[in-house]
């Protein structure tokens, strides 16, 4: 791994966005995998400035999703669709049929799933797969158990993951129940892996998941096993690494 910590947001902010410029750059029809939260939020703005600019392209490129909501009605404020929508894709010329999110109101959850997975091994490699942190060390929606699914897959959303989402709702009561994520498996065979972990109250997980033992019970230490990951750190979220 190659960690990096940053005292300055605008430090993480542009690095981060230079890592997915530079990769358009040299492969116009690069395979991005992309995230949402408030990590990547900055990055994707830096990513619209140097779009408009004029300094890079998404025209050719291709973009898939972590994971979406299950039971989010179509333009729900708070479906991943729209978090990408509104943070980046209608301000870039990134083609629609391009963009790729798992369709959490398919009839069939279980043949969504197999779709997605199939339009990754056809389309793939992710070229760069951009991930966040949870509270609990998930990434994606892949929750800590005693054993992850490789693939695409409808995962029961923990307690503790909901309440942190919770902010984003009305209350609790309105945090979905169930979500669609990639698998871990598909997340570790993207070519490189742009870790992204902003905040105080990261520090601990962020510790167990880079220097920790690598366990399902903190489903980010697997990264430890792959060879091409670089993590970006704001100043707090870093204070326990060695």
């Amino acid at each position: 791994m190659n960690i990096y910590t940053f005292q300055h947001e605008e430090d993480f902010v542009e690095t981060g966005a230079n890592l997915i410029a530079s990769l358009l750059l040299t492969n116009p029809k690069a395979v991005l995998g992309l995230a949402t939260g408030s990590s990547p939020i900055g990055i994707y703005k830096r990513l619209i400035d140097m779009y408009r600019k004029g300094f890079i392209s998404f025209s050719r490129a291709s973009s898939y999703n972590l994971d979406e909501y299950v039971g989010l009605p179509a333009g729900h404020s708070e479906s991943y669709r729209t978090f990408m929508d509104t943070q980046l894709f209608d301000h870039i010329d990134l083609p629609l049929a391009h963009s790729h999110i798992p369709n959490s109101n398919a009839q069939d959850l279980q043949e969504e799933c197999r779709r997605y997975d199939r339009m990754l091994e056809d389309h793939g490699p992710v070229d760069l797969q951009l991930l966040g942190l949870g509270h609990n060390g998930h990434i994606g929606f892949n929750e800590p158990d005693t054993s992850l699914v490789g693939g695409t897959h409808v995962v029961e959303l923990q307690e503790k993951t909901r309440t942190a989402n919770a902010r984003f709702f009305p209350s609790l009561d309105d945090v979905p129940r169930q979500a669609i994520t990639m698998g871990v498996g598909s997340i570790l065979k993207a070519k490189q892996i742009v870790l992204l972990v902003r905040g105080e109250e990261k520090a601990e997980i962020a510790k167990r998941a880079l220097q920790g033992p690598i366990t399902t019970d903190c489903p980010a230490s697997l990264l430890q096993c792959h060879p091409n990951v670089v993590v970006l750190l704001d100043q707090e979220a870093g204070r326990l690494l060695t």
